[in-house]
C-alpha cells in the first residue's frame, strides 16, 4: 500500500496532492462544533452545581434542573413553531438555564425560575433571531427579569440558608447584602474578619445565589476552559482586576467595602461574570483587544453600580450595558485585512 496522500483532480485535469488543496473563505480552523463547546462549557459548571446542592440541600438541584428544562423546552417550542431546525439540545439552551440558575437565590420559587428561563429564551435569543444573533446575555435578560418583576424574591435568601445542617457558616444575609445595610463590621461577625472571611467567600461558605458563592469552583472551571482554549485568559483577568484595584484605589475612606479588593473580587457574581458572561462568544467583542476593552469598562461599571447604586451587585447590569457597545468596540478595533496597512482601516 501507498503511503503517498491522497490526490485532487483539478478542473483542468492537473492532479494536485490533498495538502495542497485550498478551499474557498471561511477556512475552518477547528473540528470543535457548537454542540462539543456548549457541552464543555457545562461540564465546567458542574463542581460548582454539585456544591451549591452540597450547601443549599435538594431545593437548589430542583432550581438548577428546572432553569434548565425551562430553557431547553422554551427553545424546542419556539424554533418548532418558526419552523427552523432544533437546537434544543445543543447545550446552548441547557447552559443559558444553568447559568440563570446559579445567579439567582435557592429559595427563588420554582415557576419565577421556569418564566426567568422561559423569558431569557424567548425574548433575548429568538426575537433576535436565535443562537448567534441575539444582542444581550439571555442569563442576564432573565436575571434583570425576574429582579425587576419579583424583587422581594430576588432578595430573599433566610429559608433555605437555615435548613443547610452541618455546614456553620452560612447565614441568612449575602456578604455584599449585610455589608450594603449594616456595614464591614456586620460582614465581620457573620463571616469572621480578616483571613477567615476570605477564606469562607472563597470556598463558599456564604450564602448568596445558588452557585455563585465558590470562588474557587468557578475559577476551577474557568481555568479548565482557558486550558481547552474555549476562553481566553484576558477578558476575566481584566474585569475582576479593574473591579478589585478601582475599590482598592478609590473606596478607601468610608467608601463600599472599605476599600478591600480581595473582597471586591472573590463576592457577588464576579467570577461567574468575568469566567462565565463575558467571554460569550456572541455577546462580546471578537477580538482580543476589544475582550480587554469591554472587560476593562465592565468593571468600572461593577465598581460604579456596588459604589453609589442603591443595589449591592453590579454584574448583571455592568454586562448588559457594555452588551450594547459590543458592535461599537468591534468597529473601533476592526484588524486590517492581509495586505492591508493598518492606517488604511477605517471604522
Amino acid at each position: 500500500m501507498s503511503d503517498a496522500p491522497a490526490a485532487t483532480e483539478t478542473k483542468s485535469g492537473l492532479t494536485l496532492p490533498e495538502w495542497l488543496t485550498v478551499s474557498s473563505s471561511p477556512h475552518l480552523r477547528t473540528t470543535d462544533s457548537v454542540e462539543k463547546i456548549m457541552w464543555t462549557v457545562n461540564a465546567s459548571l458542574a463542581p460548582a452545581a454539585l456544591w451549591s446542592i452540597y450547601v443549599f440541600h435538594w431545593r437548589a438541584a430542583l432550581l438548577i434542573a428546572t432553569c434548565a428544562i425551562a430553557a431547553m423546552g422554551t427553545e424546542w417550542i419556539v424554533q418548532k413553531a418558526r419552523g427552523v431546525p432544533i437546537t434544543a439540545f445543543d447545550g446552548s439552551a441547557f447552559l443559558t438555564g444553568i447559568l440563570l440558575a446559579f445567579c439567582v437565590p435557592p429559595t427563588l420559587p420554582l415557576w419565577m425560575a421556569a418564566l426567568g428561563s422561559a423569558f431569557a429564551i424567548f425574548i433575548a435569543k429568538h426575537v433576535f433571531g436565535g443562537l448567534g444573533q441575539n444582542v444581550f446575555n439571555p442569563a442576564q435578560i432573565g436575571r434583570a427579569f425576574l429582579l425587576a418583576s419579583f424583587p422581594v424574591a430576588m432578595t430573599s435568601w433566610s429559608a433555605v440558608a437555615s435548613a443547610t445542617g452541618g455546614v456553620d457558616a452560612v447565614t441568612t444575609a449575602t456578604p455584599l447584602g449585610l455589608l450594603k445595610e449594616h456595614g464591614m463590621q456586620a460582614v465581620q461577625a457573620a463571616f469572621g474578619s480578616g483571613s477567615e472571611m476570605y477564606v469562607n467567600m472563597f470556598f463558599g461558605l456564604t450564602n448568596g445565589s445558588t452557585a455563585e458563592t465558590s470562588a474557587f469552583l468557578l475559577i476551577l472551571g474557568g481555568l479548565f476552559l482557558i486550558y481547552k482554549r474555549i476562553i481566553s485568559w484576558e477578558g476575566p483577568v481584566v474585569y475582576i482586576l479593574t473591579t478589585a484595584l478601582l475599590c482598592w484605589f478609590f473606596s478607601k475612606s468610608g467608601g463600599f467595602m472599605g476599600g478591600d479588593p480581595i473582597m471586591a473580587a472573590l463576592s457577588g457574581g464576579l467570577m461567574l461574570g468575568g469566567f462565565y458572561m463575558i467571554t460569550d462568544y456572541v455577546t462580546t467583542p471578537i477580538t482580543r483587544k476589544g475582550q480587554i476593552i469591554f472587560a476593562f469598562f465592565g468593571g468600572v461599571l461593577v465598581w460604579l453600580i456596588r459604589e453609589y447604586g442603591g443595589y449591592p451587585e453590579g454584574v448583571c447590569y455592568s454586562i448588559l450595558l457594555m452588551n450594547c457597545f459590543t458592535p461599537l468596540i468591534d468597529r473601533l478595533v476592526r484588524p486590517a485585512r492581509f495586505g492591508q496597512k493598518a492606517q488604511e482601516v477605517k471604522p
